[in-house]
């Protein structure tokens, strides 16, 4: 026999300690041939999970040094970089009073934020940077370049945290999944302004002058020469290649970038609805554990359910075997096989449940769970072993249904047809047909539906007789029920338990269906009369459950599929337009939703559809405010679009399919992308105002924010990289987002450089004057 302990409710690593304390002391007092062992413990998934995580995070934190120590000076580079651990110690600061906890979600959130906060840092600190190569000291630039790059860094940031909204509000579990990254980027933004405005300018005015080259080392000395090469050669690109080109561009060209966005645009779409970009909402993510959940037909002998779990036992046992055989060098991928009848495993929180159905006396269900060794220690994935052990099992005799399950995480069943309609055997036999055209899917598995039958059963029903005797089909299963079953005469108190006392027939004369006929029904007059005189019995077999949803009864059809060789997308589209509407047409009033992963989806997209055109104002307003217009944030915001097409490029080129962090990557994308586009519209009108005309004020901008917005853009996509080429499974439910926000900067990046240039210029030509910009405007004194 198998005992197993739940605790919980507990500080994790406390439990953990308190357990392997225990079991130490206790394996030395068990008897012989019994021994204990840990068989779930989320400390240790934990542990694995964070290990991943920061080795991730630190090497996205050395290619962000890199990129900014290359072609900055190295102590501001340094400076510049102090940003990122206050940020990320600032959110931690703060952990406790929005109620977040150190997990995985957390750590993901700051690797997601890691190349985001230092986006400020970098363009105030290159603008000090610039003060102090035209000559001012390290102090007045220091306070020139923070109050200069005041209004865009603040409401920057403000227009980042709009975006990240929608991933705060999400709806449904995919919300609640994703609602601690997003808080977690929230706050880090607001620490990273602190930093970058008040912390970051106090740094630069009292830092160190740079190195004598002279008195250093020849490593050091090669370094700062080269450093200095490197920037030189970065600004003189934006000054003459950049800057000349950008120049012809918009005085001959100027709508060939708006033609070019709108072509990739619509290319990307166009390869996104033909299926060249895979789409679909949300795999389910990787574990360490595998279960197999069986269910055999109600009322079948527990000797039944036993030998089918025994068969499925007998394979996870050969499945080990072979698995040890083809790694005979390394540690076994399975660690301990457990055998549950009646009652389910004990799960992590994640994944999927079934415990629902097991229930004291569930004599027909079983589960048989295989625990792995952590995924890095591993040459085989979860899913490809749940496959093996599927296959091994082979068909199992009575059995009603078979899944086998290797997700951590999971949003439903792939596929979840929902039957509607008030005939059970019409609904049982249309879920038999559609599971039936389900099986001729290749990559689907575990089909099933949740049209059960349930025990035998005897149907009682009244004579006409019977009404002349007062009696009521009430009364004959009360009387009935009393004699079986018996009632209640009376409770006696025995310590803290009541004992119910029980008034029924003798044991002898209700041991089989056959005494029903030889009891005697008392009439409403108080006679008794024999039970065949008022009453009729019909032996049958009834349901075990009966679901109902708006007074309808539902029966459901799921199933699983293989990612790798379909999609729940691509096969429900097929069962929508060739396979159910022939098969229900059979059947009058009957019809189906979808549920499961679909109808997930559904809640989620549906709550996003209200929430992006919220964040989509909150970031209008947030721009029409410093700029004091209503068309320039348009302009600004123009680079949105061309976010999210290199988002969905970045999938195709990373060979990963469009999910539903994918998604929510994009919208939190938008505020990320108009910073650049806000530094430089911002600075346009600056030099306008102070006399410059259009064409060169858009000219001379461009350059002077090239490099600060090319760097910015370089960090966040290199903070990232590590993440998007990890294939660690602890990560695999983040990278999509990770994909969306770094090659989605990227690519927005590139067209912001040229394409709101020319879209300055055109609306400026297009629309009346003082329309798209008052000219009149002064300067504020912070902007001096």
């Amino acid at each position: 026999m198998v005992k197993v302990y739940r605790i919980a409710n507990e500080d994790s690593s406390t439990v953990s300690e308190r357990s392997i304390a225990y079991l130490e002391k206790a394996r030395s007092e068990m008897p012989e041939g019994i021994e204990l062992t840990i068989w779930l413990d989320e400390s240790a998934d934990l542990k694995e999970s964070l290990n991943t995580i920061l080795g991730v995070a630190l090497g996205g934190l050395v290619l962000v040094l890199v990129a900014l120590a290359l072609p900055l000076q190295f102590r501001l580079a340094m400076w510049v970089a102090a940003g990122i651990p206050i940020a990320l110690l600032g959110g931690i600061m703060m952990f406790d009073a929005f109620g977040i906890t150190m997990s995985l979600l957390a750590t993901t959130g700051f690797m997601l934020v890691l190349g985001i906060v230092v986006d400020d840092a970098i363009v105030v600190g290159e603008r000090v940077y610039a003060y102090e190569r035209s000559g001012e000291n390290q102090r007045t630039a220091a306070i020139n370049g923070a109050y200069e790059m005041l209004v865009p860094v603040v409401f920057g940031v403000l227009t980042t945290i709009a975006a990240f909204l929608p991933l705060i509000f999400t709806p449904g579990r995919m919300g609640a999944f994703f609602s601690i990254i997003g808080k977690i980027v929230v706050i880090c933004l607001v620490f990273s302004v602190i930093e970058c405005l008040l912390i970051l300018p106090s740094h630069l005015a009292h830092r160190k002058k740079e190195i004598d080259l002279n008195n250093q080392k020849p490593f050091v000395a090669k370094w700062v020469r080269f450093q200095g090469r490197l920037g030189a050669g970065l600004e003189r690109f934006s000054k003459q290649q950049y800057g000349n080109f950008l120049r012809k561009v918009l005085e001959q060209w100027r709508y060939v970038p708006i033609a070019t966005g709108v072509g990739i645009t619509v290319l990307t779409l166009a390869m996104l609805f033909s299926g060249r970009i895979d789409f679909q909402f949300m795999p389910p993510i990787e574990g360490n554990r595998i279960y197999a959940s069986l269910t055999m037909p109600e009322g079948i002998p527990v000797d039944n359910t036993v030998r089918a779990a025994q068969q499925i036992e007998q394979a996870a046992l050969q499945l080990k075997t072979q698995l040890d055989s083809e790694n005979p060098d390394g540690p076994s991928a399975v660690l301990h096989i457990l055998t549950s009848i009646g009652k389910a495993a004990g799960r992590s929180g994640g994944g999927p449940r079934r415990a629902s159905s097991f229930t004291s006396g569930s004599s027909h269900l079983a589960e048989v769970s295989m625990a792995l060794v952590p995924i890095a220690e591993r040459n085989i994935s979860s899913l490809e072993i749940a496959s093996r052990w599927r296959e091994l099992t082979g068909p199992v005799a009575d059995v009603v249904e078979l899944r086998y399950s290797a997700a951590a995480f999971n949003t439903g069943d792939a596929i979840s047809i929902n039957l509607r309609g008030q005939n059970v055997d019409q609904l049982g036999e249309a879920a038999a047909r559609i599971r039936t055209e389900l099986s001729r899917f290749t990559g689907v598995t575990d089909i099933s539906d949740s049209f059960r039958s349930g025990k035998q059963e005897a149907r009682l029903s009244l004579r006409p007789e019977a009404r002349h005797l007062g009696v009521t089909l009430r009364d004959l299963a009360q009387q009935v029920r009393q004699a079986f079953y018996g009632e209640e005469a009376q409770r006696i108190q025995r310590g803290t338990e009541d004992v119910r006392a029980m008034v029924r027939y003798p044991e002898l004369e209700r041991k089989s269906l056959g005494d029903l006929e030889d009891m005697r029904i008392r009439t409403a007059a108080g006679s008794e009369v024999p039970f065949a005189a008022v009453a009729e019995v019909d032996f049958g077999t009834g349901f075990s459950t009966i679901r109902r949803v708006d007074r309808q009864r539902i029966v459901t059809v799921t199933a699983d599929v293989d990612r790798s060789i379909a999609t729940p997308e691509g096969i429900l589209d097929v069962l929508e337009i060739e396979v159910l509407p022939s098969i229900l047409s059979g059947y009058r009033g009957m019809s189906y939703y979808l549920g499961g992963e679909h109808e997930e989806g559904i809640e989620a997209f549906s709550g996003l559809a209200s929430l992006i055109p919220l964040a989509l104002m909150v970031m209008f307003t947030l721009l029409a405010i410093p700029l004091k217009s209503y068309v320039q944030p348009l302009v600004i915001m123009s680079v949105i679009p061309f976010g999210a097409i290199g988002a969905l490029l970045g999938h195709l080129i990373m060979g990963w399919p469009v999910v539903m962090s994918s998604i929510l990557g994009i919208i939190s994308l938008s505020g990320v992308v108009v910073n650049a586009s806000l530094v430089l519209v911002h600075y346009i009108n600056r030099l306008r105002r102070q006399g410059i005309s259009i064409n060169e004020a858009t000219v001379q901008a461009s350059i002077v924010r090239f490099r600060p917005i090319m760097l910015a853009s370089l960090t966040t996509f290199l903070g990232l990289v590590p993440l998007m080429l990890s294939n660690n499974p602890n990560t695999a439910f983040v990278v999509p987002m990770a994909i969306s926000l770094g090659w989605g900067v990227l690519f927005a990046t590139m067209m912001t450089l040229f394409l709101v240039p020319s879209l300055y210029l055109i609306l400026e030509d297009l629309l009346p004057a003082g329309w798209f910009m008052d000219k009149t405007q002064t300067e504020p004194a912070f902007d001096a």
